[in-house]
Parts: structure tokens; sequence; C-alpha cells
């Protein structure tokens, strides 16, 4: 079954939804390449107030429009030693889209990494935004993936895949205490900033921040919790400590 099936429908009732809470908003939608089909562009070039990046697959043709631009990376890449971009754009038509041209923005990269022969990766976007290619590319369509990395936290750290029972609303009740419990992860990513586990990923700050061992004292005004000098990150659970609410002893 291919991945853009039954997208459309779905991208219908939710714009309809949305657009009834919030009818002044402007959206964008980011798809990857499985869902660039022309009936999909068409529906997303027809709908008011609509922004959109779709990723495309190389062909030929594509690859014709990028080759200035790769040979530029490739000669960047010679005299730096180092991984380089060029962004370019051009106008394009493929045969499915009943000829009507769209803008598309193209990545030249050139990708060099060390004991390996540099590779060349172009990528394209199909995109009806305004913005320069390489706004377009780094600060919209590659936002996309780090979207992607959140939904491999769900699966990989904090197992929201986990639906073992038979009944229905037990594996439903399993999804939403966990849907839960990565807000609270997220909420605690946002306590750590300026610290050296802004960018940790959920089971590095549940392994290093949430699983210590510490020496606690209940008294009647008082929950005191003693945690061993050899604590791994110890400046800054006690400034993510802080940022939550705690106290210094």
């Amino acid at each position: 079954m291919p991945a853009s099936r039954g997208t459309r429908g779905l991208l219908r009732r939710w714009l309809a939804r949305v657009r009834g809470a919030f009818p002044k908003a402007r959206f964008l939608v980011r798809l990857d390449g499985g869902f660039a089909t022309p009936d999909i562009l068409d529906f997303l070039d027809a709908a008011p107030r609509l922004e959109y990046v779709v990723a495309m697959a190389e062909n030929s043709r594509l690859a014709q429009f990028a080759a200035p631009a790769m040979g530029e990376a490739r000669t960047m890449t010679e005299a730096s030693g180092q991984t380089e971009h060029v962004y370019t754009e051009a106008r394009y038509a493929a045969r499915t889209w009943r000829r009507r041209e769209r803008r598309v923005v193209i990545a030249a990269e050139v990708v060099r990494l060390a004991g390996r022969d540099p590779r060349d990766t172009p990528r394209f976007g199909i995109t009806n935004l305004r913005q320069s290619p390489r706004v377009v590319y780094e600060q919209v369509s590659c936002a996309r993936g780090d979207i992607e990395n959140r939904i491999k936290e769900l699966h990989d750290g904090l197992q929201i895949g986990r639906t073992r029972c038979c009944r229905f609303w037990a594996n439903q009740l399993r999804v939403l205490l966990t849907a839960a419990a990565y807000v609270l992860m997220q909420e605690l990513r946002l306590r750590a900033a300026r610290t050296a586990c802004a960018r940790a990923q959920v089971t590095w700050l549940r392994e290093r921040l949430l699983k210590l061992g510490v020496h606690v004292v209940v008294s009647g005004r008082r929950i005191v919790r003693h945690l061993p000098t050899a604590t791994p990150d110890l400046h800054a659970w006690r400034q993510i400590a802080l940022a939550l609410g705690a106290r210094p002893g």
C-alpha cells in the first residue's frame, strides 16, 4: 500500500477542523517524498492560506537542474575538507502534473566523513514558499527530521508501541500514559536549557537525571534529597531542579 493512500482525505478533514478553531491562521504542511503525488500536490495548491514543503526523489531532470550547484559544492569541499552545501532552485513540471510548473528548491550537498570518499547527496523539495532555498531547506524542511527524532524517542525511549494486551482499551491506556510521560519529559528538557542536558534524548534524561540513588530526609516541613558527590552531571541536575521549583538545602 503506498504511503500516500488516504492522505488527501485526512488532510481535508484535519484542515477543516483546525480552520474552524483558528479561522485566521495560516498553515504549514511538511511531507516526505512518499507523498509527492499529483493529487496531494493539487490539493495543497488549492487550499487557502496553506504553505507546504514536500520532499521529492531525484530523477534525471532534477539531476540536470542540480548539476551546476553540485559542481560548485565539490569545488568548495575540496578546498575546505568539510561537508559543503550550495542552494538553488528551479521551475519543474513532471509529466503527471498536467504540465503545471512548481517551484523546486535544491540543496546540493557533498558529505565528507573521516576515512571515506566524499559523497554527493542532492536533495529536492517542492514548495509554494517564497523564502530563499536555504531558508526553506534548513529552517523549514529539516525541522521535519527533528520531529521524526521525537517520534523515535517515543518508540525507543518510552516504548509507546508496547501494546501487547488483548484488550483494546488497556492498550489505549498504555499509549495515553506513555504520551503523558513524554510531555513531562519535554518539560524537563525545556528546563534543561543552557545546561549540558539541553539537547539530551529521553533515554539519557531518564538514566542520568531520574534514576539516581539519594538519601531522603523527611520532616514536617520539607523533604530533602541528599545526592552523592559523585553524581554524574550534578551541576545540570541542580540547575534543572531549581528551574522546576526546588529550593537549595
